[in-house]
């Protein structure tokens, strides 16, 4: 459910050969014969070292507590359920740690519910694909001729089924009661999807994560089956597949409630309140590790009790592929592909609970995992891919890293050309939301031996990670798994992501408009000057005092020096107000006085600061007061247009709570 998404770095052989910019990719320095293999006559690619470990009840267990009582207690982390199902059998299901710290209540793999977070969307989509085989939904088809309601269309072109699954639907962020705790704030599900985020991308061009996608599609299951999502999930998901202990109801049913996991951001930190997830069908799953077995083993089974084996295989292998060879978007799943293995997947995050279901397709393997905490500086996030990867690593090896490389001088080149300011395609822009995208650009560069610095994508050490070019554009993890690849439009690098991020976001090159590698430094220095300007208004009022020396300025002049300070403070005290309430700001109906508040004063403020500061510099000018003084009157001037235009572009007197 957050906006930051952990990396799960997980790597496919790359293609050997020309790449698409048509420049040769030069072999590095042959692999022992023990650590190549041939296809075709292409060149080899590296193994990962050691033996498979054989997947037995026994190890794996012995193998989980080696490594989760100590991720666990390091992380700060309450509790954890995990489970392995293969060959249509639970392996093993485990609970580790606390479902209660208070109460010192152990993790029940059969009872404890936890809250899995956006993989309560693989159930959304599991009800789409259903109605898609009973000819009710069409894939591509305009959801219009499904609703009650219009989505308007953007560049003419309408939104589809498909790209609801595939977040390629072009919708901006919305973050309005997406999680909370008071029950007063719930609204339905139809009074939710009637409230839609603007569209900021040409359908099916730019995958942008969307909650209000996903919810909009589990309003369509509602209308096309003319029953409510939650008993349509209960009837049609849970009783075919036994999920008794499972529920999207919300707030939870007194039967569930004794078996709900408490939720905590560090375990040392007591525990927090049940949390509602506004968009039901994209986040508000309770259940147990045991129940999600059952479903696990459905999907990894060709859908059985769920669907066709046709339409299980359309939903897990119809792939979009949007930067090419990241991982691909399935119909609803996305793929988590490591060591050469095919896995489709969904992570989950709410503000409390982190969750990851990983299926192995080929070898009908599936891992699911759920924690109840986010650990010191949120641990979980790390502690949940390093059991992927490590997991994935023991029992499931495969070629990993190729035997080819880019010639270090064009690399350092490719390199250099990432270099810049990207934004998340995952943002808003019609809103103050669109404020997150400029505070989190993410910079690239490059060191003294021209290698990239892509502080997005780190090691699990926290370190960020050594890329190394094996294509033209595609560049391997060095020490781990993952691949980051750029697309090159003209000669120009215009988009990267990486294995994690894509396949359902990528970063696109900050226009200069926007690029906080000049804005943030001139805002800095704005406001600097706004506030020294404000400050030295009572200052030299003091001294004045202290000399008996009386400000001689005529009236008009006398006006404007105190207009332009007044502004100033003003402008620095707006900036400041909007910085604490964004820093305190739940996304529900509450706070929209605040926001209109801060819009409204905004709209009056910036703009008014602007014509005084122009009446300043006017007067200054006039009375020809030296050049020091009209030099400082024009900076105040660039510095209230600044401050105009920062506000302008990201939406801070866009006039609006939709966000």
């Amino acid at each position: 459910m957050r906006s930051i998404l952990q990396f799960a770095l997980l790597p496919l052989v790359l293609l050997l050969g020309v790449g698409a910019s048509g420049q040769a990719v030069t072999p590095a320095p042959a692999a022992p014969k023990s650590a190549r293999a041939d296809a075709g006559g292409a060149a080899a690619a590296l193994t990962l070292p050691g033996a498979a470990a054989v997947l037995t009840k026994q190890d794996i267990d012995s193998w989980l507590d080696g490594y989760m009582p100590f991720a666990l207690e390091r992380g700060d982390l309450a509790g954890a359920v995990v489970v392995v199902v293969k060959d249509g059998k639970v392996l093993t299901q485990r609970g580790f740690g606390y479902a209660d710290l208070a109460k010192r209540t152990p993790v029940d793999p059969d009872r404890t519910l936890f809250r899995p977070g956006s993989v309560s969307k693989l159930f959304t989509w599991t009800a789409v694909m259903q109605q898609v085989e009973a000819g009710k939904i069409d894939l591509d088809k305009d959801v219009n001729a499904y609703l009650d309601f219009r989505i308007p269309t953007y560049q003419g072109k309408p939104v589809t089924m498909r790209q609801l699954m595939t977040h390629t639907s072009g919708f901006e962020e919305h973050g309005k009661r997406t999680i909370f705790e008071d029950p007063k704030f719930q609204i339905s599900l139809a009074q939710y999807v009637k409230l839609p985020p603007k569209r900021i991308y040409a359908a099916g061009t730019t995958p942008s994560y969307s909650n209000y996608g996903t919810a909009l599609a589990g309003y369509i299951v509602e209308r096309v089956s003319k029953m409510s999502f939650d008993d349509y999930v209960e009837q049609r998901i849970f009783r075919p597949l036994g999920m008794a202990n499972s529920t999207f109801r919300q707030p939870l049913p007194k039967d569930f409630a004794p078996w709900m996991a408490t939720g905590y951001r560090k375990g040392s930190a007591g525990p927090s309140k049940f949390e509602i997830v506004g968009p039901s069908p994209a986040g508000g799953l309770s259940s147990t590790g045991a129940d999600m077995a059952k479903f696990m083993i459905a999907h990894l089974d060709g859908g059985a009790g769920l669907m066709t084996p046709e339409t299980a295989r359309l939903m897990h292998d119809t792939p979009l592929t949007i930067l090419p060879p990241l991982n691909r978007m399935e119909l609803g799943f996305f793929e988590t592909n490591i060591n050469g293995r095919q896995v489709i997947a969904h992570l989950g995050d709410t503000q409390l609970f982190h969750t990851a279901l990983h299926l192995f397709t080929k070898e009908n393997i599936g891992i699911y995992m759920s924690f109840n905490a986010t650990g010191e500086q949120a641990s979980v996030g790390p502690v949940r891919r390093a059991l992927l990867e490590k997991f994935a690593d023991r029992y499931l090896p495969g070629n990993e890293m190729p035997a080819t490389r880019v010639d270090a001088k064009m690399s350092a080149e490719h390199a250099r050309m990432l270099t810049g300011n990207w934004l998340n395609s995952r943002r808003a822009e019609s809103n103050f939301y669109a404020l997150a995208s400029f505070l989190t650009q993410v910079t690239v560069s490059v060191d003294a031996e021209g290698k990239l610095i892509v502080p997005a994508a780190r090691d699990l050490n926290g370190v960020p990670a050594e890329w190394v070019e094996t294509a033209p554009f595609v560049w391997h993890n060095a020490n781990g798994h993952g691949r980051l690849a750029a697309q090159v439009v003209d000669g120009k690098v215009v988009r990267w992501s990486v294995d994690g991020i894509s396949p359902f976001m990528v970063f696109d090159r900050a226009p200069v408009s926007r690029s906080a590698a000049w804005l943030k430094p001139a805002l800095y220095i704005g406001l600097g000057i706004l506030l020294t300007t404000f400050l030295q208004w009572p200052v030299s009022a003091l001294i004045r005092r202290q000399y008996k020396a009386p400000l001689t300025l005529r009236r008009p002049a006398l006006l404007a020096y105190r207009g332009v300070r007044v502004a100033a403070g003003l402008v620095v005290g707006l900036a400041i107000a909007w910085v604490v309430s964004l820093s305190t700001l739940k996304a529900l109906p509450s706070f929209d006085p605040l926001l209109w508040t801060l819009q409204i004063a905004g709209l009056v403020i910036f703009f008014g600061g602007v014509l005084v500061a122009v009446w300043n510099l006017l007067i200054v000018r006039q009375d020809k007061r030296g050049w020091f003084r009209t030099l400082w009157a024009a900076l105040v001037l660039l510095a209230m247009l600044l401050a105009l235009y920062t506000a302008w572009t990201f939406g801070l007197i866009a006039m609006t709570v939709n966000y």
